[in-house]
């Protein structure tokens, strides 16, 4: 069953007058319980296209539904509701709270919807274990690794149990080892929790790790191959 349904997307930019045609009428569907990869060179539009199915950028003309939900007509608070209560971002800088802990950058997305504060920690205290981070818990972002902030990030992510995963190149600042490592976390997470994830990447570690890639070129899909 479709969780993201996409018809007949377009986005255009205007860049000091000259109109970039950033997304040129994409359909498409992600079943849930996707692990798929959208994947392009920079500037293909992929992240855009992310953007617009998390609600942070809107098209320029066609529609996109969310868990049947279509956002055009949705305000902004129903917006961010959404965001909060349905979909989890993993940004390829990492976008954790510098001055808040591994644990607590973990817990806010629960503080946001109200979790008391025991539950709350301890859901915290086990999604860093999850992600190999039970002994971090007390550290700031900058004491920490790339991969342990971008482990952070998936936990916080994934801690609120959100139907889809939406995630901007996030290998892009690991190294090859840390970066498949991060992988497998995700695709197990994937398979015992059926959330659905939809990457932006260019990294091919993420492509071969894929159930379903889809090419992304000049806005346009180009390939859109399921392998199992």
């Amino acid at each position: 069953m479709p969780i993201i349904t996409i018809n007949k997307l377009i986005k255009d930019y205007d860049l000091n007058g000259i109109t970039v045609n950033a997304i040129r009428g994409i359909d498409m569907t992600i079943d849930k319980g996707e692990f798929t990869a959208i994947a392009g060179p920079s500037g293909s539009g992929k992240t855009t296209l992310l953007n617009i199915i998390g609600g942070l950028d809107y098209p320029t003309s066609g529609s996109v539904s969310v868990a049947e939900r279509e956002l055009g007509g949705m305000s902004s608070r129903e917006l961010s509701d959404m965001r909060l209560n349905n979909i989890g971002f993993i940004f390829q800088a990492y976008n954790l709270i510098p001055v808040l802990s591994a644990l607590e950058n973990v817990e806010y997305i629960l503080l946001l919807q109200g979790v008391n504060k025991k539950e709350r920690q301890e859901r915290a205290r086990e999604m860093l274990r999850e992600v190999g981070l039970e002994k971090e818990t007390d550290r700031l972002p900058k004491d920490m690794s790339g991969g342990q902030q971008q482990r952070v990030a998936v936990a916080r992510a994934i801690v609120s149990e959100p139907e889809i995963i939406l995630a901007d190149e996030p290998t892009a600042n690991l190294d090859q080892k840390t970066g498949a490592n991060l992988l497998d976390l995700m695709h197990d997470l994937n398979k015992k929790k059926n959330i659905t994830f939809l990457f932006s990447t260019h990294d091919s570690m993420v492509m071969e790790r894929a159930e379903r890639l889809v090419q992304l070129t000049d806005g346009v899909i180009t390939t859109d191959e399921t392998r199992r």
